[in-house]
């Protein structure tokens, strides 16, 4: 996944699909993106609900319908509907049935009220443009004590990510989380490009 300065969509996806989905799910993404330990990091448990917000192709989808086990579920929320088809392949491919795709708008995860105990949202932070905003949304839908997992590019030189401009520093979401209404309460350090906080509704 290095950086390139091809055209983007309205979304921040490149124009070129068949490109950024083969970078999404390119084999050498596991050494640095490290999904076994993340979704472990997660702590989910079977039966919990869950939203994926920013899923893509899918990378994660699958290992995290796997940790919430046929009796969970979890929205796969991505307001590309090309990007939506392509997740929806995949999964019937794998035989995943635990999964609603959901077109998503840019400011809305259009998922039901207080249906959630995690959200989750991976190298797409960097892609919202009214951040607070989109924060109370993705509040709304989590349960009393859900949690919010944001995980996003490091500001720093990095042999994958976007440009630096584009990236979110650290502090600047936790200062728009903490607005949103969110609380960190724990940080993971082993990704060696990204930040990974865990955050709860309330202060």
């Amino acid at each position: 996944m290095a950086v390139t300065s091809a055209r983007r969509g309205r979304y921040g996806n490149p124009a070129d699909l068949a490109r950024f989905v083969t970078r999404q799910l390119h084999p050498e993404r596991a050494r640095w993106q490290r999904p076994g330990p993340l979704v472990r990091a997660l702590g989910l448990r079977p039966g919990q609900v869950i939203v994926e917000l920013g899923p893509g192709p899918g990378y994660f989808t699958a290992r995290l319908a796997r940790a919430v086990g046929p009796r969970g579920h979890v929205y796969a929320v991505d307001p590309e509907p090309a990007v939506l088809e392509i997740l929806r392949a995949r999964l019937t491919e794998a035989r995943v049935r635990n999964v609603t795709p959901v077109l998503g708008r840019s400011d809305d995860p259009c998922v039901p009220a207080r249906s959630c105990e995690l959200a989750l949202i991976v190298n797409v932070y960097h892609h919202v443009s009214a951040r607070v905003a989109f924060l109370r949304r993705v509040a709304r839908v989590l349960t009393p004590r859900g949690r919010l997992v944001n995980v996003d590019w490091a500001v720093r030189e990095t042999p994958h990510g976007p440009p630096l401009a584009h990236r979110v520093p650290p502090q600047a979401f936790l200062r728009d989380a903490r607005r949103a209404g969110f609380t960190c309460v724990a940080e993971h350090a082993f990704l060696p490009y990204q930040y990974f906080f865990v955050l709860r509704r309330g202060r």
